[in-house]
Protein backbone atom coordinates (compact mmCIF):
# COMPACT_ATOMS: atom_id res chain seq x y z
CA UNK A 1 0.00 0.00 0.00
CA UNK A 2 1.39 3.41 -0.98
CA UNK A 3 0.16 6.82 0.08
CA UNK A 4 1.22 9.95 -1.75
CA UNK A 5 0.38 13.34 -0.29
CA UNK A 6 0.59 16.59 -2.20
CA UNK A 7 -0.86 20.08 -2.27
CA UNK A 8 1.33 21.77 0.33
CA UNK A 9 2.98 25.12 -0.22
CA UNK A 10 3.57 28.62 1.06
CA UNK A 11 0.52 30.70 1.92
CA UNK A 12 -0.14 33.88 3.87
CA UNK A 13 -2.02 33.83 7.14
CA UNK A 14 -5.74 33.75 6.51
CA UNK A 15 -5.30 31.87 3.27
CA UNK A 16 -6.23 28.34 2.32
CA UNK A 17 -4.81 25.14 0.88
CA UNK A 18 -6.24 21.77 0.00
CA UNK A 19 -4.11 18.71 0.59
CA UNK A 20 -4.72 15.47 -1.25
CA UNK A 21 -3.53 11.96 -0.54
CA UNK A 22 -3.83 9.24 -3.15
CA UNK A 23 -3.74 5.63 -2.02
CA UNK A 24 -2.63 2.79 -4.27
CA UNK A 25 -2.02 -0.92 -3.83
CA UNK A 26 -4.96 -1.62 -1.57
CA UNK A 27 -8.71 -1.32 -1.24
CA UNK A 28 -9.11 2.33 -0.29
CA UNK A 29 -12.67 1.96 0.97
CA UNK A 30 -11.41 -0.45 3.64
CA UNK A 31 -9.15 2.15 5.22
CA UNK A 32 -9.80 4.65 7.94
CA UNK A 33 -7.80 7.69 6.88
CA UNK A 34 -6.14 10.39 8.91
CA UNK A 35 -4.03 13.50 8.62
CA UNK A 36 -1.24 14.28 11.05
CA UNK A 37 1.34 17.04 11.15
CA UNK A 38 4.77 17.60 12.57
CA UNK A 39 6.32 20.99 13.19
CA UNK A 40 10.09 21.42 13.64
CA UNK A 41 11.18 20.24 17.06
CA UNK A 42 7.75 18.91 17.93
CA UNK A 43 6.11 15.51 17.97
CA UNK A 44 3.76 14.40 15.26
CA UNK A 45 0.20 15.31 16.17
CA UNK A 46 -3.29 14.41 15.05
CA UNK A 47 -5.15 16.77 12.75
CA UNK A 48 -8.22 14.97 11.42
CA UNK A 49 -9.56 11.52 10.57
CA UNK A 50 -12.41 10.03 8.62
CA UNK A 51 -14.13 6.67 8.71
CA UNK A 52 -14.32 4.29 5.78
CA UNK A 53 -17.61 5.58 4.45
CA UNK A 54 -17.20 9.26 5.46
CA UNK A 55 -19.92 8.84 8.04
CA UNK A 56 -17.72 9.81 10.95
CA UNK A 57 -15.03 12.44 11.13
CA UNK A 58 -12.96 13.82 13.95
CA UNK A 59 -10.55 16.70 14.21
CA UNK A 60 -8.18 18.28 16.66
CA UNK A 61 -9.46 21.17 18.73
CA UNK A 62 -6.85 23.47 17.20
CA UNK A 63 -8.28 23.06 13.70
CA UNK A 64 -12.01 22.68 14.36
CA UNK A 65 -14.04 25.04 12.24
CA UNK A 66 -11.09 25.69 9.92
CA UNK A 67 -10.04 22.30 8.52
CA UNK A 68 -12.30 19.74 6.89
CA UNK A 69 -11.41 16.17 6.03
CA UNK A 70 -13.23 14.34 3.25
CA UNK A 71 -12.70 11.37 0.99
CA UNK A 72 -13.66 10.14 -2.45
CA UNK A 73 -13.60 6.36 -2.48
CA UNK A 74 -14.02 6.29 -6.27
CA UNK A 75 -10.76 8.24 -6.62
CA UNK A 76 -8.87 6.52 -3.78
CA UNK A 77 -8.22 9.97 -2.36
CA UNK A 78 -8.56 11.69 0.99
CA UNK A 79 -8.53 15.48 1.23
CA UNK A 80 -7.81 18.07 3.88
CA UNK A 81 -9.31 21.46 3.17
CA UNK A 82 -7.49 24.02 5.30
CA UNK A 83 -9.02 27.48 5.64
CA UNK A 84 -8.10 30.50 7.75
CA UNK A 85 -4.56 29.25 8.02
CA UNK A 86 -2.37 30.49 10.85
CA UNK A 87 1.43 30.57 11.21
CA UNK A 88 1.13 27.88 13.88
CA UNK A 89 -0.28 25.53 11.23
CA UNK A 90 3.17 25.44 9.63
CA UNK A 91 4.31 21.81 9.57
CA UNK A 92 4.88 18.78 7.41
CA UNK A 93 1.50 17.14 6.90
CA UNK A 94 1.23 13.38 6.62
CA UNK A 95 -1.66 11.22 5.52
CA UNK A 96 -2.12 7.82 7.10
CA UNK A 97 -4.34 4.80 6.65
CA UNK A 98 -5.46 1.76 8.62
CA UNK A 99 -7.54 -1.25 7.65
CA UNK A 100 -8.23 -2.60 11.13
CA UNK A 101 -10.09 0.20 12.86
CA UNK A 102 -13.65 1.14 11.97
CA UNK A 103 -13.75 4.57 13.59
CA UNK A 104 -11.96 7.81 12.80
CA UNK A 105 -9.14 7.38 15.26
CA UNK A 106 -6.88 10.17 16.48
CA UNK A 107 -4.24 7.73 17.72
CA UNK A 108 -1.02 7.81 15.74
CA UNK A 109 -0.21 4.21 16.71
CA UNK A 110 -3.38 2.92 15.01
CA UNK A 111 -2.23 3.76 11.52
CA UNK A 112 -0.16 1.23 9.60
CA UNK A 113 0.41 3.10 6.37
CA UNK A 114 1.95 6.56 5.96
CA UNK A 115 2.60 8.96 3.14
CA UNK A 116 5.82 10.87 2.65
CA UNK A 117 4.53 14.21 3.89
CA UNK A 118 3.93 17.56 2.27
CA UNK A 119 5.21 20.86 3.64
CA UNK A 120 2.76 23.59 4.59
CA UNK A 121 4.22 26.98 5.46
CA UNK A 122 2.03 29.85 6.64
CA UNK A 123 3.62 33.27 6.72
CA UNK A 124 2.44 36.03 9.02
Amino acid sequence: VQLQAFGGGLVQAGGYLRLSCVVSGGTFSNYVMGWFRQAPGKEREFVAAISRTSGITSSATSVKGRFTISRDNAKNTVYLQMNSLKPEDTAVYYCAGDANYSSASSLLSVYDYWGQGTQVTVSS
